[in-house]
């Protein structure tokens, strides 16, 4: 047994190894639940645009390139069929693809930012949804995992575009999880607090040295690692048990507006 392989399967009661989609897997989260998924047992389809970071990803772990641009349907529909004719079902959509842009105030705000937040957070996630419900349903033991984050528990100043595509992320999960529950999808919301990634901050400040100051004198950020255990650990529960939404921060940061440096 190679590196790439699972050590062991995951698998239904009839034996057939589970699926997993896992988008924002060319980097942070979306790139570690992907590891976790697929060391833990399952069949991993690793979604994201940058075709050869999935590429390298493949080699290390054994996941299932899928490039992927998640604010173009066609491109999503294709995934899909892909996904259903090489599997001929899914288990588990785990959307992690998003991402901020700016810290402008309202009265300052640019609509290209806010259109990419709330196209790749809001969009984006229901895209996917939309494309693979039908299979979700037709297993009788679907799961949707959507990662939103604290910005759609708490609203700051500086961070309005960002809050209210995450604001409306979490809407669409609560709304999702009502509407699915008699289909037996199971519908789960993992919101992160500060979490230190490679491009995350980089991508919302555009300057090395301003992302580094986020994470300037917290001694244990989170990272992705960690968020990645946090989600494999929800979908790796038996289906009846939903975590509904899980809140995960490190302990410095006690609150949103409360964060411990040293």
């Amino acid at each position: 047994m190679t590196e790439n392989t699972a050590a062991q399967q995951k698998t239904t009661e009839s034996g057939r190894q589970m699926v997993a989609v896992v988008t924002g897997a060319s980097t942070g989260i979306g790139e570690a639940t992907a590891k976790k998924l697929r060391q833990d047992g399952w069949t991993v389809y690793a979604v994201a645009r940058r075709a050869d970071r999935l590429e390298d990803l493949a080699g290390e772990t054994g996941v299932i390139p899928a490039a992927t641009d998640i604010t173009d349907q066609d491109q999503v529909n294709a995934l899909r069929d892909r996904v259903l004719d090489e599997q001929g079902t899914i288990d588990a959509l785990i959307n992690i693809s998003g991402g901020a842009r700016g810290v402008d105030k309202v009265g300052d705000a640019k609509d290209d930012d806010w259109n990419f937040m709330y196209d790749v957070n809001v969009m984006g996630t229901m895209r996917l949804i939309r494309a693979f419900l039908p299979a979700l349903r037709e297993n009788r033991e679907g799961t949707v995992l959507n990662l939103t984050s604290v910005a759609a528990e708490f609203a700051y100043e500086g961070g309005s575009g960002y809050n209210a595509a995450k604001f409306g992320q979490r809407a669409l999960t609560q709304a999702l999880r009502l509407e699915e529950a008699e289909n037996n999808i199971r519908v789960i919301e993992v919101a992160p607090g500060l979490v230190h990634t490679p491009e995350f901050s980089l991508m919302r400040l555009g300057d090395q040295a301003a992302a580094d100051k986020v994470y300037a004198g917290v001694e244990k950020p989170l990272t992705s690692e960690d968020v990645a255990e946090v989600c494999a650990f929800a979908v790796n529960l038996p289906h009846h048990i939903d975590l509904d939404t899980i809140t995960v921060k490190p302990v410095a940061q006690a609150a949103v507006h409360k964060m411990i440096r040293k």
